[in-house]
C-alpha cells in the first residue's frame, strides 16, 4: 500500500509577520514528470492530493502531458484542476506522442488567458518556454509565470535567464516566476537571476532527485525584488509522486515602489 507523506521539512520562517495579512500568497512549484512517480506508476490522483494538501494559491507545474499516448490520452491540466478544485491553464511547449507537452498553471483565483513566450537556445531535446497568466489576487493584480529551463547546457540557461529578465524588466505588474530552472543555487544562471529578482530560498532546499534529494533545481522568484517579503520556504516531503519534490513558498506583497 502506498503511503503518501505530507510532513514538511527544511522550513524557515520570517518571524514577526501577521499570518492573516491580506497580501500573502502561497506558491507551489512542482515538476510532475508527466504524472509518473519514482515507482514507475502514472497517478494523477496522488499528485492532486499533494497539491491539495499544500493549500496553495498558485501552482506552477512542469512536464505536463495533454492527450498523449504515453499517459492515456488524458488532459492532465484539466484533470488536476478538477481534482484540486483550482482553475487551470495549459501552456503548450511542443507536439508529442499524438498530443501535446508543456506546462500548466493552477490557481485559486480566476486566470486570464495564458500567453506563451519562447526562450532562446537550440536544445537537443526540446525548445523551452515561459507561460504567463494575469491574476487578480484581492487588491493585487499580478503576473504568475511557469518555466522549465534547459536541462544540460549552462550557457543556454544563462541566455534564457537574460530573456526572462528582458521580458519582465519593464512590467507594470508585479511578477512571480516559478519552475524547474535546472540550475543549482551557486550557478551563474541563478546568480544572474538574483541581479533582478528576489529568490525565495533560505539555506538548502533540496528538490531533486525525489527519492534522495541532493540538489535544488526548483525555485520561486519575485519581481520587483524589493517589493516582496519571503515569509516561509519548505520542501514537501513527497518522494514517490514525481521525480522532483515540490517547493512550497509563502510570500507577501510589501510595496508598490
Amino acid at each position: 500500500m502506498l503511503l503518501l507523506s505530507v510532513c514538511l521539512f527544511q522550513t524557515t520562517w520570517l518571524q514577526g509577520q501577521d499570518s492573516d495579512s491580506p497580501n500573502r500568497l502561497t506558491i507551489l512549484s512542482y515538476n510532475i514528470h508527466h504524472g509518473e512517480g519514482t515507482d514507475g506508476q502514472i497517478d494523477l490522483h496522488r499528485l492532486a492530493r499533494v497539491i491539495r494538501q499544500t493549500d496553495s494559491d498558485l501552482v506552477a507545474i512542469q512536464e505536463v502531458d495533454r492527450n498523449t499516448q504515453r499517459t492515456g490520452l488524458v488532459d492532465q491540466t484539466e484533470t488536476l484542476a478538477t481534482q484540486t478544485g483550482l482553475h487551470g491553464r495549459f501552456a503548450k511547449q511542443l507536439d508529442y506522442d499524438g498530443g501535446e507537452y508543456g506546462q500548466a498553471i493552477l490557481s485559486k483565483h480566476p486566470l486570464e488567458a495564458l500567453s506563451v513566450h519562447w526562450l532562446p537556445g537550440k536544445p537537443d531535446r526540446e525548445r523551452r518556454i515561459v507561460g504567463v497568466a494575469d491574476i487578480q489576487f484581492r487588491e493585487i493584480r499580478l503576473r504568475f509565470a511557469t518555466t522549465h529551463l534547459h536541462h544540460a547546457r549552462g550557457d543556454i540557461r544563462r541566455e534564457q535567464i537574460e530573456e526572462l529578465n528582458r521580458l519582465f524588466a519593464q512590467d507594470s505588474l508585479p511578477v512571480i516566476l516559478a519552475g524547474d530552472f535546472n540550475a543549482t543555487p551557486d550557478s551563474l544562471a541563478i546568480h544572474k537571476l538574483k541581479q533582478k529578482w528576489r529568490i525565495a530560498a533560505f539555506g538548502s532546499l533540496l528538490t531533486f532527485p525525489a527519492n534522495s534529494p541532493k540538489r535544488q533545481l526548483d525555485y520561486v522568484a519575485m519581481y520587483p525584488a524589493n517589493s516582496w517579503r519571503i515569509v516561509n520556504t519548505e520542501v514537501v516531503d513527497e518522494s514517490i509522486a514525481s521525480d522532483h519534490r515540490p517547493l512550497l513558498v509563502e510570500i507577501e506583497w510589501a510595496s508598490r515602489n
